[in-house]
């Protein structure tokens, strides 16, 4: 069993030692960002998670506080230090779960008081702040000697991060140590073999496995950092190492682990994770799945097994490193901007933190989304995606940091040829390089997006916009710098101690472009550095229109244009890097003449990433936050938070693709609501019963064998032969079943979304019926009808409800076991029985039955677009289906039959001792009779539904064959298939059923 906290996406565990793993604090935290983990050593059920991670790059997420779990995890409690915002380690003592520390980095946006070492003797109920440095400077590392936890290690670091620089170091930064508990603090910075110059980063480690050893990984002037070495708990040190692969970008890892057994072994993780087996004098590579390794925690008992946490995930080693489990069954992808294109089922583009561009599918044929479903367009891990519009072949990525190509590297890739080529607007060398240097400034995040007027055009902006007509091959620049370009704020990052050029500070530039899809030439553009402005002339001229209450240097992430008129505008933007957590969102109906706030009653302390407008509805907008989506039904009067089981995660991007809301989150990967229709028809503020008309329905086909190894609890670890996936199956409380999508992406709903809203205090019975377009009766199902299952009941809530119609047809009768002969019981679940036909491409009609009322609304079934099949073909198809399931309903109930009748000549068989007119045998003679029809009609010796190789099929094998064979794909049947069925006996007259 291990546990694992991602940078934005929540605690993780899991029990199978990394095969799988389930999100434990969905529905606990109020934060995704985890900072810090500690199981008790005393009690492996107490867990004590700090929030906010203290590898502060430029995405960083901040956290509220403390939480605990006293159950492994199954529930959580918040222990407060909502204001300490970064966590970077939490220590337990060895003996006593409630005896706990945490170290405090604060805000690393601004100064706050809640920061340094927290100590708790009860369990985290109260804490008293053990150690304080001042307003700009807190803990962020903490170690305890496991054979003496009296003796405590802090490591101080003063740091602070805001839109354009990284600063590491200061004066507050030190090394400190307490022998009784954490009562009283020295600090030991300067103690005898440290360096005397400034310091940064502070990492620290005391060893279990040798009385007085302590490691600390320091940066300092450069010679002098390193990793340093003490045998006397502190009282003097040694450098042991100063090679920089220990020491890359010391602000982002600074991570030194001890070896819990072996006193000469040391870990330390960077680029790389290094091991040391001769007390730090040289060290060797351990191979991790991924690169930039950050966490270590070795067992204690067994120095070979090990979790390690790097940019790419968690990973398991029982064999001390020498192989790990995998990181890709871990949904915790970070993305920054995201797109759709325009195939079917849709698909979803966006760059990742430390990854690849990815492309994931809507959905898939197998049931579930699979790894092997996604396409890897560009190695962007940073920028914008923008997909061709007329080909989903050709994807354009921002790919700053993750590609050749220096300052405001562009990819092109063609899906055809797997190529990728650079088309920088200007190829110029960024590394290491002030951003006031360049000649264009292109930030982490830059925008690219076609033209909606034109789709041989594409934008890309920096602190300028440009143009390109050719694919890339060529630029023209169209606007002034947009910014305030301020040469204060583009200068080197990273402090005075180590600098830090890696193009993730680039500033006073350009964050959003919204070409307008209303005037050709019109385009708004917004920057990092709080301004807005817009040309009406394809770049001639531009005018600067900023909101007058736009507050200073606020990042304005979003420019969303309403889809229905061409002067209203929205505006989102967020001021968090400098420690303003408030939101920020506008709107302008004149075109930018004059805006108001719409930030209405929306939580104050709720940061606005990304603002969207419905293109169907004026009036409905959704915001994406630090913690989820919001939603407005009035135009930004008032606000609501959006559940539907979108997990507490930062939203750094949203899309709305016909009925389906896409958020693309950072940390949690893609989500999507897969049909916004009834907030379409809230717009209009009527709240009463009713029914909302379904959108339209493509009619899917699922690969066959698709979910086959789902049972009704339990994990299933195959989608089908061949097909890895683990989903979880497991009942609700309402008697439905529910699943757990283990390392695949969930299926949008295959069948038709009936929403219906209903008022307080109705209690039922509702029914929905569903007629063809001449109003005959298809299928119909009841709240309160016990025989259907439960996920066929429609549900009777307050509010909104809803139901997807598989688009079946009632299926055949079916056999009824307990009119079989007596046997073993199956160990196997039964399949579910077979379904009727499925409708064909129409219109067709759902009514909702509420007591005396009833509402109705229609709605299209169309087919599958990427198919070829002809009306006639899918009614040929359909008339064939509804035959054989006719038969098959027939066979099934002959069988029936015949079992009854068996039953009651066996009590004939049995009833007269004499038998004086000969009953018995007679009815023993018909009896066998019946038994050989029976056996023409099924296998009577089947014992169970995966006992069919033993003896010969029955006819209702033979049918339920054909109707898989006809109905297997959405196309005609062929002429073989159709003639079984011409040869189908029918039922002995005598032997059908009333």
């Amino acid at each position: 069993m291990f546990y694992f906290g991602a940078r934005a996406g929540g605690v993780w565990k899991t029990i199978d030692g990394g095969i799988y793993w389930r999100c434990v604090s969905d529905g606990f935290f109020g934060s995704a960002a985890i900072g810090a983990l500690a199981v008790a050593p005393s009690d492996p059920n107490v867990i004590y998670a700090g929030t906010g991670e203290t590898e502060i790059r430029l995405d960083v997420s901040y956290g509220d506080g403390v939480y605990k779990s006293t159950d492994a995890g199954g529930t959580w409690s918040h222990l407060g230090l909502r204001e300490s915002r970064f966590v970077g380690r939490i220590c337990i003592h060895p003996h006593d779960q409630d005896l706990v520390y945490v170290a405090a980095l604060g805000d690393v946006f601004g100064a706050n008081e809640e920061r340094g070492v927290f100590r708790s003797r009860d369990g985290g109920k109260s804490w008293s702040n053990v150690l304080y440095r001042d307003a700009n400077t807190g803990a962020v590392d903490l170690a305890m000697d496991p054979r003496n936890p009296r003796i405590l290690f802090a490591a101080f670091w003063q740091t602070r991060r805001n839109f354009w620089n990284i600063s590491s170091g200061g004066p507050g930064s030190g090394i400190f140590r307490s022998t009784d508990g954490g009562d009283s603090w020295t600090e030991i910075s300067r103690y005898p073999g440290l360096p005397t110059g400034p310091l940064g980063k502070l990492g620290v480690a005391v060893s279990p496995a040798r009385s007085g050893r302590v490691w600390a990984l320091v940066e300092t002037e450069a010679e002098k950092t390193g990793l340093y070495r003490s045998e006397d708990y502190g009282e003097s040190w040694a450098l042991i190492s100063s090679h920089r692969d220990l020491m890359h970008r010391p602000w982002y890892y600074t991570h030194v682990f001890a070896d819990p057994c072996r006193g000469e072994t040391v870990y330390v993780a960077n680029v790389a994770l290094w091991k040391s087996t001769d007390g730090g004098a040289s060290f060797t590579e351990i191979q991790t799945p991924h690169g930039d390794n950050h966490d270590l925690w070795i067992d204690p008992t067994d120095p070979n097994r090990m979790i390690e946490g790097n940019d790419g995930g968690a990973c398991v080693s029982c064999n001390g490193g020498q192989t790990w489990s995998s990181i890709y069954n871990q949904p915790t992808a970070q993305f920054y901007r995201i797109d759709t294109d325009n195939q079917y089922p849709y698909r979803v583009y966006a760059t990742q933190q430390d990854n690849t561009t990815i492309s994931t599918p809507s959905a898939a044929a197998w049931g579930a989304i699979t790894l092997g479903d996604c396409t890897y367009p560009g190695t962007g891990e940073s920028g914008f995606v923008a997909v061709h519009p007329e080909d989903p072949n050709i994807v354009y990525c921002g790919a700053i940091g993750s590609s050749p190509g220096g300052a405001g590297a562009l990819q092109r890739y063609d899906h055809r040829t797997g190529q990728i080529q650079l088309v920088n607007v200007w190829p110029e060398a960024s590394l290491g390089i002030a951003p006031k240097d360049m000649r264009y400034r292109f930030a982490w995040t830059f925008p690219i997006v076609f033209s909606p007027h034109d789709t041989g055009t594409l934008y890309a902006a920096g602190n300028h916009v440009f143009r390109s007509r050719d694919g890339g091959m060529s630029w023209e620049e169209i606007s002034p710098d947009l910014s305030l370009n301020d040469i204060a704020r583009q200068g080197p990052s990273g402090g005075d101690i180590t600098h830090e050029n890696a193009g993730a500070e680039v500033h006073a530039t350009c964050a959003s472009l919204a070409p307008s899809p209303h005037q050709r030439g019109e385009i708004w553009a917004s920057t990092d550095d709080g301004l807005v402005h817009v040309t009406r002339d394809g770049g001639k001229s531009w005018q600067n229109v900023t909101p007058a209450g736009m507050p200073e240097l606020a990042y304005v992430g979003c420019i969303e244009i309403s889809p229905h008129d061409a002067d209203t505008i929205y505006v989102a933007a967020t001021r968090y890097k400098l420690a303003d957590y408030k939101p920020y969102l506008f709107r302008t109906t004149d075109g930018g003449r004059t805006f108001e706030s719409i930030n209405g009653d929306f939580p104050g302390d709720e940061i606005t990433r990304v603002v969207r407008a419905d293109p169907a509805r004026k009036g409905l907008l959704f915001v994406g936050t630090e913690t989820g989506v919001y939603c407005s039904l009035n135009d930004g009067r008032s606000w609501m938070r959006m559940g539907g089981g979108l997990p507490v995660v930062p939203v750094y991007d949203l899309k709305i693709k016909g009925t389906d809301l896409v958020a693309g989150t950072h940390g949690r990967s893609f989500w999507i609501l897969d049909d916004i229709t009834p907030l379409r028809g809230l717009v209009d503020g009527s709240y009463g019963s009713c029914l909302f008309e379904p959108r339209m329905t493509v009619r899917t086909k699922l690969h066959f064998g698709a979910l086959r190894s789902l049972r009704p609890s339990g994990v299933a670890l195959a989608l089908a032969p061949g097909v890895g996936g683990g989903i979880r199956t497991f009942r609700k409380p309402d008697g439905t079943s529910g699943r757990e999508y283990l390392d695949v992406g969930e299926n949008p709903p295959n069948g038709a979304i009936v929403h219906y809203w209903l008022d307080e205090g109705v209690s039922g019975p509702v029914s929905l019926a569903f007629y063809d377009e001449g109003s005959a009766a298809i299928a119909s199902f009841r709240s309160d009808d016990s025989s259907l299952p439960a996920a066929k009941r429609p549900s009777v809530r307050p509010g909104l409800n809803r139901f997807v119609w598989d688009l079946k047809y009632p299926g055949p009768e079916t056999l009824d076991l307990s009119l079989a002969p007596p046997r073993n019981k199956p160990l196997a679940e039964p399949p579910d029985p077979p379904a009727g036909p499925t409708v064909v491409p129409g219109r067709y009609r759902v009514e909702l039955s509420l007591g005396s009322e009833t509402m109705a609304a229609e709605f299209s079934v169309v087919k599958d677009p990427r198919l070829a099949t002809t009306p006639e073909a899918y009614r040929r198809q359909f008339e064939l289906v509804r035959e054989l399931t006719a038969s098959l309903g027939r066979v099934n109930a002959t069988v029936n039959r015949i079992r009854r009748l068996k039953h009651r000549l066996s009590a004939l068989a049995t009833g007269s001792e004499d038998d004086k007119h000969g009953l018995a045998a007679a009815a023993k003679a018909v009896a066998e009779k019946l038994t050989a029809v029976e056996g023409v009609l099924v296998d009577v010796h089947r014992e169970s539904a995966r006992d069919v190789l033993r003896n010969p099929a029955g006819l209702n094998d033979t049918l339920l064959a054909l109707i898989s064979t006809v109905s297997l794909s959405d196309t005609p049947p062929t002429k073989p298939a159709a003639v079984p069925t011409q040869m189908l006996p029918a039922p002995p007259p005598t032997l059908r059923p009333n």
